[in-house]
């Protein structure tokens, strides 16, 4: 089976359902970003990690990967159409970050001002995903605004949160490197 299907050079793809739809439709931008997303996690694990940081953002890749698979359904989703909605994400994958930011956050000395994306490369690579992170989300709501888009709200607090632990994961492997973080200076 070839790679490429010559079914995209005109500008189009085709959804998981058969539709096919224009490449910069909000959709396909928003399962765009979370590619994106998932690309940065896994060239920030081929970093040197602490074993638990590198599980964590394994899982996350996971998550990630199962909510473009659920976002790119043009379709309503498994659960409003009475069918098996195992693999989706929902409040206890969100409720996991919550869990995940205050154990992490509880080891960092507290913010002493705004901080620059620095440190070693696995932390300048988390500061990188959090930022493709907020743009997930952004593509995400532009997405939800659409007429029938079917995005459970549950998505969108799950990005939220999931740029909030990249921020504080970027910290904690600043700190774990000998490192602190890099305030940013007004008049630098």
């Amino acid at each position: 089976m070839n790679i490429y299907t010559r079914g995209g050079d005109s500008g189009e793809t085709e959804l998981p359902d058969g539709t096919r739809v224009a490449k910069n439709t909000p959709r396909v931008e928003v399962c765009g970003a979370l590619d994106e997303l998932n690309s940065l996690l896994g060239l920030v694990r081929a970093e040197s990690l602490p074993e638990a940081v590198d599980q964590l953002l394994q899982r996350l890749q996971h998550e990630l990967f199962a909510m473009g698979a659920e976002l790119a359904a043009a379709r309503a989703t498994a659960s409003e159409a009475g069918g098996d909605t195992a693999g989706q994400l929902d409040s206890s994958h969100v409720a996991a970050l919550e869990e995940a930011i205050d154990r992490y956050q509880a080891a960092l000395r507290p913010l002493a001002g705004f901080i620059l994306p620095a440190g070693p490369r696995s932390a300048a690579g988390l500061h990188v995903a959090r930022a493709v992170c907020r743009r997930a989300e952004r593509r995400l709501v532009t997405l939800a605004g659409e007429p029938d888009a079917n995005v459970p709200p549950v998505l969108m607090a799950y990005l939220n949160r999931l740029s909030d632990l990249l921020f504080i994961l970027a910290r904690t492997v600043c700190a774990r490197a000998g490192g602190g973080d890099v305030l940013w200076c007004k008049d630098a």
